[in-house]
């Protein structure tokens, strides 16, 4: 019987849990799954151990969420040869349905959000008549999905915020351990004249509202370093401005650039699950201005690696937290920066989730 297996939902954009399960896989180490992922895509580059790809791929995106439930909760044969299995992702526990390994962990980055707390949202970003889809998928999805949590062994949650979730949503008990960054590779490399925006460009990143702060504030540079599904419209808002820059999808080198020769990171989201980019910052010796509310209240420490604007924020709070956050000011919190984004290091993530095996 082998040891221990990560599943994982798909690998796709450059995102946590993708690159959480990466890091397991190599270093435990373990075998890996997934429901399908993009040609050459650099979480799996140098990965050495066994791979499922179980090819749930689609281009419709209901059909493609529905085809990984259906996947996973069919085709997860190989489980039953393994001790462990860790699950990363909303449809990967459903192969607990009918295959499971002799001790079955959930890593929870969160309950699905379009099912429980952001429902509406998700709902109304819909055209009219997409509307009964959705709502028929998550008839048809939480059932299984909390009937699969019930069959886990231990659930461990990325956060004390998602592990709150958890308890409220599927009332169930979780521990907490937080998800690895690699500090090392973050680094100080100086100091340039640009704030930083490090949040995908989604309406939940609240990216809308840091582009019109700078519109008002054309003294001041910033520059958006992710793409998403927002990247059109959020272009269109900044209108060319001189002072707001866009990049799209770096690679990591590109990446730990921009963030090492900034000033500070600026990161807004709605009720963020954990989030890594505040910690990625704070490894880079760069404060954060980020909101009080979500996984930022675990991470951010106010006036010493940063600013937290109240949860009900605005515009004009983001311009005041800019003028605020100086070249200087920024300086001086480097080095608590750097210390506490020690406490999230992969080698503390590692050392508590082998623990959690044995």
């Amino acid at each position: 019987m082998r040891q221990t297996i990560i599943l994982h939902d798909y690998f796709a954009s450059l995102e946590g849990g993708g690159r959480l399960s990466s890091i397991l896989t190599q270093n435990l180490p373990a075998d890996l799954a997934y429901g399908f992922a993009h040609k050459k895509h650099p979480f799996l580059q140098f990965l050495h151990s066994k791979q499922y790809n179980l090819q749930a791929h689609s281009f419709i995106p209901l059909w493609q969420q529905f085809k990984l439930a259906q996947t996973f909760a069919n085709q997860a044969y190989f489980l039953n040869d393994y001790q462990v299995a860790i699950y990363s992702g909303f449809y990967t526990p459903l192969a607990v349905k009918h295959y499971a390994a002799k001790r079955n962990i959930l890593y929870c980055h969160t309950p699905p959000r379009f099912i429980y707390d952001q429902k509406e949202f998700y709902l109304n970003r819909l055209p009219i008549y997409s509307r009964p889809l959705l709502k028929a998928f998550i008839q048809y999805l939480q059932p299984r999905y909390e009937n699969a949590i019930n069959k886990m062994d231990l659930i461990v949650a990325n956060s004390k915020n998602v592990q709150a979730r958890i308890r409220h949503y599927l009332n169930k008990d979780s521990i907490v351990i937080y998800p690895p960054c690699d500090t090392s590779r973050f680094i100080w490399q100086g100091q340039s004249d640009y704030y930083l925006s490090v949040g995908r460009l989604d309406p939940l990143k609240r990216v809308d509202l840091i582009i019109k702060a700078f519109l008002k504030m054309p003294h001041k540079h910033l520059i958006i370093t992710s793409g998403g599904s927002e990247l059109k419209s959020l272009q269109k808002l900044a209108n060319n401005a001189s002072n707001i820059q866009f990049t799209n999808w770096l690679n990591d080198s590109q990446l730990f650039k921009l963030i090492g020769q900034a000033i500070a990171t600026i990161y807004l989201p709605k009720d963020e699950d954990f989030g890594m980019s505040p910690v990625e910052s704070m490894a880079a010796g760069k404060p954060v201005i980020g909101v009080a509310e979500g996984g930022l209240l675990e991470t951010i420490i106010p006036k010493q690696t940063g600013i937290l604007l109240k949860a009900l924020f605005n515009i004009e709070d983001i311009c005041q937290a800019v003028e605020i956050m100086t070249p200087n000011r920024a300086v001086e919190m480097r080095k608590s920066c750097e210390k506490q984004a020690q406490k999230f290091q992969t080698k503390l993530f590692l050392d508590n989730i082998r623990n959690v095996i044995k």
